[in-house]
């Protein structure tokens, strides 16, 4: 197992979701004082209804409910490996929003797609473009403004060079790259299986921060997600992207939103630094860790690129921010580079959010995906909460 658990800081509004067999919905649940409560009402019986109001926080606090479990039973509950699913375990945090993701939002992750286009989708080849990259560019691009001066005096001289990316365009370039990650009600949470494409033999987890927005595009709260990528596959080809990124539990979130409050902002989501382990049955531990300092766009211009006059999102929308962590070492044969093994165990942990754990399988062995927006709609009909 591993060191870090959900257990989340003392302070701060929490607002996530949990299921138990026998129950007529999911629950809409807040933590108080180590203890869980469902606090779905009339008023908001989804999480996007509680992402609309003017004061989330305020509404997650003070919302009457009724006490399920302690936090630390329905942690240990939720390992998908040893579930009682009588008994209350946690969901991913969203409901009908949409999973929106950015890419090449950190400078490493920015060269690493550059060499995945190169080597076509080889880890073999990996190694020896990331030299010629890294003699021709420098490691360091961290100080171009993303559609500065500087940005196009740069791409000039890549383009001179021939060695221009599609990835430099939206790394450097005036437009972020914005994808559907999944779609509403696909997500899922802590302690669940994230899954990988059987076709894939060169994959990775990508630890991040997403922002959850409002429809009016107000950023309401934050979570750790897994932005589960498949290198090989994106590698091949940009325009595999969704074969890439969007498979059956691929992509994960939790434990909770924590939602703005006095004890916590966006300044807070921006000085955030996000921890990384993957525990192998092999013995394999790979270890990482990534700063939001060093972004290159902030949230603030991310939401705005995917969510304003040009496209609205009437459920809100979950972000995933992007990841500077791109996993280079070995696992097994020299110069194969990192990929994941079914059973490895990813952690992905940051102190004011706590700890989103999960389990790695292939896609075709993790629980299908069955309850989508309107099974949810139904049974919130039938409960009288609609």
């Amino acid at each position: 197992m591993t060191d870090d658990t959900a257990q989340l800081p003392k302070d701060g509004t929490f607002l996530g979701r949990a299921f138990a067999e026998g129950w007529p919905h999911p629950a809409i649940v807040t933590v108080r004082d180590g203890t869980v409560f469902d606090i779905t009402s009339k008023h908001a019986p989804t999480v996007r209804d509680v992402c609309e109001l003017d004061d989330p926080a305020s509404h997650a606090a003070n919302a009457r409910g009724k006490a399920i479990g302690s936090l630390a039973d329905i942690v240990s509950n939720s390992m998908a490996a040893f579930r009682n699913t009588a008994k209350p375990y946690l969901l991913s945090p969203v409901d009908l929003q949409a999973v929106k993701a950015s890419g090449v939002t950190f400078v490493v992750s920015l060269l690493e797609r550059v060499i995945e286009e190169q080597a076509r989708g080889s880890a073999e080849k990996a190694e020896a473009i990331r030299a010629d990259i890294a003699d021709l560019i420098g490691h360091d691009l961290s100080k171009l403004k993303p559609g500065s001066p500087e940005a196009a005096e740069c791409k000039a001289r890549l383009v001179a060079r021939g060695v221009w990316s599609q990835y430099l365009e939206v790394g450097i370039g005036p437009d972020a790259e914005i994808f559907t990650k999944c779609q509403p009600m696909a997500s899922v949470g802590y302690g669940a299986d994230v899954g990988l494409h059987p076709v894939s033999t060169w994959n990775n987890p990508e630890p991040e921060v997403a922002v959850v927005a409002s429809s009016r595009g107000v950023i309401v709260g934050a979570t750790l997600g897994n932005d589960v990528n498949l290198r090989d596959v994106e590698g091949r080809s940009a325009l595999l992207l969704g074969k890439a990124k969007d498979n059956n539990a691929s992509a994960s979130l939790g434990p909770f939103i924590r939602l703005f409050d006095d004890s916590f902002s966006l300044a807070d989501v921006k000085k955030a630094v996000v921890r990384l382990k993957v525990e192998g049955d092999d013995g394999f531990v790979l270890e990482g860790e990534s700063s939001m300092a060093e972004i290159s766009r902030s949230p603030e211009e991310l939401v705005a690129a995917a969510l304003g006059p040009h496209h609205q999102y009437p459920d809100g929308m979950v972000l995933y921010l992007g990841t500077m962590f791109a996993p280079v070492m070995d696992r097994g044969e020299a110069g194969k580079g990192f990929t994941h093994h079914p059973g490895d165990i990813v952690t992905i942990a940051s102190d004011r959010f706590g700890a989103l754990v999960n389990r790695v399988q292939l896609s075709t062995e993790c629980p299908p995906w069955t309850y989508g927006a309107s099974r949810l709609m139904r049974d919130l009909s039938r409960a009288g909460l609609l």
